[in-house]
């Protein structure tokens, strides 16, 4: 009994030794041991030598594409540069047109202002030649009795009902060095429809009859503005110069 327990036993023994380092047994790996500074020494430089081969590779496919970040950088600072340059030649020309815009405007209104002086002065010169052709008239004697004369009288619309009136006096004769107070009146023959009136200005009643008073030695020119009712039509105007009371000169235009 004893000696069946025995080789039980000691089967049971070879069984585990035959496990543990027979052909069945686990696999074993012998390794150096390394600290752990070295471990980590070792990782910082392999991802460093992977973070610098993945840039000099991306470095290559730029350029290999075309995309060189120095050429690429100076293409835009080049570029820059050439908007500078166009800001200042678009500024400068902006300048130059305002400038020539405003000599424009200058010499414009200088034209129609010089246009202006010149039909100012085309009109004063044919009054003036119709005021020596008048002055030569009436140096030929045709001033009457009175020595008083009135000419180039003008009777002309203004719109609304009003008129605007000039005339031309003169004193000739032995009467050419007193002075002459009177005064102007305008008698208008109206039509009103089918009805015929005559006005005068100034009427009695007119606040603005010291404005038809006239003081003058040689010869003096008038003008003035009368009105009268918008549906009223003048046909006929005449022009009186009176003193104390009696008509020394007249003239008469038709309208």
């Amino acid at each position: 009994m004893f000696g069946s327990f025995a080789s039980s036993r000691l089967a049971l023994i070879l069984r585990r030794l035959r496990g543990r380092f027979g052909i069945s047994a686990p696999r074993v790996a012998v390794r150096t041991h390394l600290p752990w500074y070295w471990r980590a020494l070792s990782v910082i430089l392999l991802a460093g030598a992977s973070l610098a081969l993945a840039g000099w590779i991306y470095d290559a496919g730029r350029q290999f594409a075309g995309f060189h970040q120095g050429a690429s950088e100076q293409e835009i600072a080049s570029m820059r540069e050439r908007i500078d340059a166009l800001k200042a030649e678009l500024e400068s020309a902006r300048k130059v047109a305002d400038s020539s815009e405003s000599r424009l405007r200058i010499e414009s209104t200088s034209q129609e202002r010089l246009a202006k002086q010149i039909s100012a002065l085309e009109e004063e010169n044919s009054r003036l030649k119709a005021d020596l052709a008048t002055f030569e008239s009436l140096a030929g004697g045709q001033t009457g009795n009175s020595g008083l004369a009135i000419s180039r009288l003008q009777i002309l619309p203004a719109g609304n009902g009003q008129y605007r009136y000039s005339l031309l006096l003169a004193q000739t004769g032995d009467k050419k060095d007193k002075e002459f107070n009177g005064v102007i009146q305008l008698v208008a023959i109206v039509q009103r429809g089918k009805e015929t009136a005559m006005m005068q200005f100034p009427a009695a009643d007119d606040p603005a009859a010291s404005q038809y008073r006239v003081s003058f030695r040689h010869f003096r020119r008038l003008e003035g503005t009368f009105k009268v009712a918008g549906e009223a039509r003048i046909q006929r105007v005449e022009a009186r110069v009176v003193q104390d009371g009696v008509v020394k000169a007249s003239q008469s235009v038709s309208l």
